[in-house]
Formats: C-alpha cells, sequence, structure tokens
C-alpha cells in the first residue's frame, strides 16, 4: 500500500477515487470500483458504499443506545493518561439536540473529579474488522482539551489487555492547537509515545470553528487516514518497528469521548472556557470489499 510513484494525493470525490499525479493530472479510477484494482503493485483502489452502521443523530434525546453505550468513571489512573474528568451519562454531559451529538465537559466537583464529559462505545453493539469509518466533528478550543474519534480491538479474552488489542486513532488533537489533526495507531511495541501516527496541519481553516469529516479506510495490511477525503497518512505493516505484530485484522469498535487534561495535553489554563462542547453531526461506517 505504498503511494504511486509521483502521487501527490489521493482522494475520494463523490462515488469515485481520483488522484493527482505529478504532472498535475486529475484521474479518476470510478471504473475501477466494483472489485478494487492495483494501481501498482502495492496499492489498492477500494469501493466503500455499502453501510454497515450510520448513526446521523436526527432523534433528540440520549443518543441511540441500540448503538452506544458508555465508560463511566475515570478509569484508571485516568484511563491511563492522568485524565481529569469524570466521564458520565448525564444529559448535562451528553445529548443529541438538533442532528447533532452534543458532548459537553465542564468544570463542576462531581463525584471527587473537578470535571465531568462523556466518553460513548459501541462495545458489544457494534463491531467490525475493515472497512471505511467516517464522523463529522466539530471540536472544542482550549488548553487542556483533548476530543478524539478513535477505536480499540475487541479482545479475545479477558486476559488480552491494551495495547495488545491494537488502538486506531482516526481524529484527535490538541485543543491548543485548533489546526493540528494526528492520525496514530498503537500496538504492542509501538504504543503511547512510540505510536505511529502522522500529523496534518490545516491551512487558512481550524478544527474548532467548523465541521470536518475525519476517517480511516482500512482493509488487510494497511490504515489510510484522511480528512475531508484528503489521504494524509497511510500506515502499513513495513511502518512498524522491526519484529512488532500488525494487531488490525480482527472486530474493532468506535469510542467518541471529550477529555479534559492528561498527559497527552498537559492540564486546563486560566484562559480555558467551560463548558466546552464536541459536536458530532453523523458517524457512519461501510463495509470493505476490496482487494488485497
Amino acid at each position: 500500500m505504498k503511494k504511486k510513484s509521483g502521487l501527490k494525493e489521493i482522494f475520494s470525490w463523490g462515488k469515485g477515487t481520483f488522484a493527482v499525479v505529478g504532472n498535475g493530472l486529475l484521474f479518476s479510477a470510478l471504473f475501477l470500483f466494483n472489485t478494487g484494482c492495483a494501481v501498482d503493485d502495492t496499492q489498492t483502489v477500494v469501493n466503500f458504499t455499502q453501510l454497515t452502521m450510520q448513526d446521523e443523530f436526527d432523534l433528540d434525546g440520549a443518543p441511540n443506545s441500540a448503538l452506544w453505550g458508555y465508560d463511566i468513571g475515570t478509569g484508571t489512573d485516568g484511563w491511563g493518561n492522568q485524565e481529569l474528568q469524570y466521564y458520565t451519562d448525564r444529559p448535562e454531559n451528553v445529548t443529541v439536540n438538533n442532528g447533532v451529538l452534543i458532548i459537553t465537559a465542564r468544570r463542576e466537583d462531581f463525584q471527587g473529579s473537578a470535571y465531568t464529559s462523556a466518553r460513548l462505545i459501541t462495545r458489544g453493539k457494534f463491531e467490525q474488522t475493515y472497512g471505511r469509518f467516517e464522523a463529522r466533528i466539530r471540536v472544542p478550543y482550549g488548553q487542556g482539551m483533548w476530543p478524539a474519534f478513535w477505536m480499540l480491538g475487541v479482545p479475545d479474552s479477558p486476559s488480552e489487555i491494551w495495547p495488545s488489542i491494537g488502538e486506531i486513532d482516526i481524529m484527535e488533537m490538541r485543543g491548543q492547537q485548533p489546526t493540528t489533526l494526528i492520525g496514530s495507531v498503537h500496538g504492542p511495541g509501538y504504543s503511547a509515545g512510540e505510536a505511529i501516527s502522522k500529523e496534518y496541519v490545516f491551512q487558512n481553516d481550524r478544527m474548532d470553528t467548523g465541521f470536518h469529516v475525519y476517517g480511516i479506510e482500512w482493509g488487510p495490511d494497511y490504515v489510510n487516514h484522511y480528512v475531508d477525503d484528503v489521504l494524509y497518512n497511510q500506515i502499513t505493516p513495513e511502518d512498524l518497528p522491526e519484529g512488532a505484530e500488525w494487531v488490525f485484522d480482527n472486530d474493532f469498535y468506535i469510542l467518541i469521548n471529550l477529555a479534559v487534561g492528561g498527559n497527552f495535553v498537559g492540564s486546563p489554563n486560566s484562559e480555558t472556557v467551560f463548558p466546552q462542547t464536541m459536536l458530532v453531526d453523523y458517524v457512519r461506517v461501510y463495509e470493505y470489499n476490496g482487494l488485497n
């Protein structure tokens, strides 16, 4: 899944996939879409058209319980990251209104924590191997805010724990850096600060002032990260440390959360305004039907 020589950018647009090559030529691979086709020896063009999960958040109230559950509390050691919030399922922290999922982080004393927020999960409700996973999101702004749209592998047994289960971060950002998007994968031998990551820096735009579509296209031996249909990161087993295991060939579930503080972003400061909101317009997942 390496980029073709001279290829500057690959992106999906409508029902076709297009590439801008070195000479500026724009070509369509729409005719390849029924089965997928290798552009060169390593790259696959894939069709993601069959929805397997969709939430448009068009019913006010609590999120759809058939799709979404919650992580509650502070977890172990601040969810392993020294995070400061207590996650709840209260409408003060998570609700659907006017076609948008709203996750709200608040500064308040609650169950021994100084902040509250919410973390939604599809574990046990929706899990899938491979495909296209995307969401249209507007993130908050401010020191110490940590919104994320991500995935965790379903463990084979209770003894299998992170990072062996695998993690795919579709979108995360530091609230104090509203133009910088980060896409990553974590696994055994390449987790936390050693994750395989790449940043995308918005030009003349920000993540907190409008909605953007964040997603991955995931198949055997690759995870492609994109924003607004622009591919900016491609990860394959070749990118892992020598001897490290590729753990992305099994079911994963989705998480959407807004953390406060933690090792990744630092604590809020005097300029961080509360409450803060993360808005999600939709979440859509498509079946993988390409060729490797």
